[in-house]
């Protein structure tokens, strides 16, 4: 069973505003300054809530992490978003809560705190490359891997210096092995997460036939984005229901 959150706000934790979307929305949250950090704030299960929006990638994520956990007595980091998969056969909008985060770059294992009563499965990878060479994947899978993402490792390692727990809520938007993401796609968005509309309309004009496939992958990240809200969102409010 999971145990109540410590007194203090729940943070969701999201890499770009695409993934805080569909939270802010459910939650009515509502854009504010909290210790000097832009985040939304709001409630779930009359728990207080802090979130924000870190950009892509190990090194933001972890810098902004830390900057709101240097600003805010949180009780819990909740990482919230999107992930890839690293088969072909999971379905789109899947949720993936992993047992265990493995960053990349320095094969460090973090693991989450239980939260809700999803049962955690797999390995989640964090690493700043785009993986797509089948070897490499088929390796992973062999290891237990089940999703790739960019941040939470990093999340974790800020949030386990400080002594406050975390938890994952990711789903499967895209699936590394088939395609759909190349290294042209991937330079698609600014760092912070938003779409390049320049590069997006070039891209699309000199790649007119892959226009359908990057409507599929929109759709995609939609259905995920929301997967994954939903998921946390009713993991503390189960906790919440808890604490009661």
């Amino acid at each position: 069973m999971t145990a109540p959150p410590p007194p203090g706000p729940i943070a969701f934790v999201c890499a770009m505003p695409m993934e805080l979307r569909p939270l802010a929305r459910k939650l009515s949250l509502r854009r504010d300054r909290v210790g000097g950090v832009t985040a939304r704030t709001g409630t779930v299960a009359a728990r207080e809530v802090v979130a924000i929006v870190t950009g892509m990638g190990t090194t933001l994520a972890e810098e902004r992490t830390e900057r709101l956990l240097d600003a805010v007595a949180v009780a819990h980091v909740v990482v919230v978003g999107i992930t890839g998969a690293v088969e072909n056969e999971t379905p789109i909008g899947t949720l993936v809560v992993p047992e265990v985060v493995v960053d990349a770059a320095t094969g460090a294992e973090h693991h989450p705190s239980p939260l809700g009563d999803d049962t955690p499965h797999g390995k989640m990878w964090t690493t700043d490359e785009l993986l797509v060479d089948p070897g490499v994947l088929a390796q992973l899978r062999a290891e237990g891997v089940v999703s790739l993402d960019m941040e939470t490792a990093a999340i974790a390692a800020a949030c386990e210096r400080r002594g406050t727990p975390w938890s994952v809520f990711r789903a499967i938007s895209d699936r590394a092995s088939d395609g759909s993401v190349d290294e042209k796609v991937f330079g698609l968005s600014h760092q912070d997460g938003t779409p390049d509309g320049r590069a997006v309309a070039r891209y699309l004009l000199a790649h007119p036939g892959r226009i359908p496939g990057m409507v599929r992958l929109a759709r995609g990240a939609t259905r995920a984005t929301e997967a994954a809200a939903e998921a946390a969102i009713r993991a503390c409010s189960l906790t919440g229901e808890k604490t009661t």
